[in-house]
């Protein structure tokens, strides 16, 4: 092992410093101290190398990013605003100061983007590579999976699927070349948060970590209703026909891509005349179907699951 865990902090403080006058206390204490909220948003994740992330497939700087993100749209999913992120990573010893340095750089990167300060975390080693991360945000009005209501329709803060395709090139070790192949690639190891899109006068909002699949069928049985999903409304997007080229080229499945796909980060959500992408309807019944023109169509069972 090349470094000490003294090194370590020191690099991570380097990095993380701030002069956000919301910290009042940043690292270097037995805990942060900072301004808080009436209605705070509190969200944990966890990712573990070879489950979540892999080091031979995205570089230090990329994880960061993505790992950061995963935790910051749970917050914007919530109609929130990400304030700060406590950091709490396990290292084998085997990585270097340099590429502790970049992941530390890609977290910080990410949430700077998202107007979030990193405050603290922990340290330890372990067999494992792992890396946790937990956001306090904040919200005026929060927005629940549970408000859909029937005749509302289905929204997606942008295209899903392009995280899943990058995945595909990457299990599959492809050689792939243009524009799209290089989008999914990016998608998949840093995905790209939409923070502009004003969904406050959604119904029913929720992350897509998963799949549309599944966190719509979250939704609609929250919030008592059937979820109706639209081929012709997706196919309609003007970037399908992009990712559709690219799943001819590579021998994937779009249609798997854009709703059983996973780790895009766009938001889902439901409401009446909001920005973004059109693709369903709130109905009266349970579930969560996919339609075209009319008809319902069978989609694979999604399989993921930790255990």
């Amino acid at each position: 092992m090349g470094f000490s865990e003294e090194q370590v902090i020191e690099v991570l403080a380097s990095v993380f410093s701030s002069h956000d006058p919301r910290l009042i206390l940043g690292i270097g204490d037995d805990a942060a101290l900072v301004q808080g909220s009436h209605q705070q948003i509190l969200t944990t994740d966890i990712a573990v190398a070879g489950v979540h992330f892999r080091t031979d497939w995205s570089s230090a700087y990329e994880i960061g990013r993505r790992i950061a993100a995963a935790n910051i749209a749970d917050v914007l999913s919530m109609n929130g605003r990400c304030d700060y992120l406590l950091v709490a990573t396990t290292l084998t010893g085997n990585e270097s100061i340099d590429w502790i340095r970049d992941l530390a750089q890609g977290i910080q990167d990410q949430a700077s983007d998202a107007g979030a300060v990193i405050v603290g975390g922990d340290l330890a080693r372990s067999q494992t590579l792992s890396i946790a991360i937990t956001a306090i945000g904040n919200t005026a009005a929060p927005i629940r999976r549970s408000g859909a209501a029937v005749g509302d329709s289905i929204y997606l803060s942008s295209l899903t699927g392009w995280s899943a395709a990058g995945l595909e090139i990457l299990s599959k070790g492809l050689s792939t070349s243009g524009a799209a192949a290089a989008r999914a690639l990016n998608e998949y190891r840093a995905p790209t948060l939409n923070m502009k899109i004003d969904f406050s006068a959604a119904t029913s909002m929720s992350d897509v970590s998963d799949a549309v699949l599944i966190q719509g069928a979250q939704m609609a049985k929250a919030s008592h209703v059937k979820f109706e999903i639209q081929c012709e409304a997706i196919e309609s997007v003007p970037e399908f026909a992009e990712l559709a080229a690219l799943a001819t080229e590579i021998g994937g499945n779009v249609h798997d891509w854009i709703l059983q796909g996973g780790e895009d980060h766009a938001l889902l959500a439901t409401g009446v005349n909001l920005p973004g992408l059109l693709i369903g309807t709130v109905v009266e019944g349970s579930g969560i179907t996919v339609m075209r023109n009319g008809q319902e169509i069978k989609m694979a069972p999604v399989s993921w699951s930790h255990f």
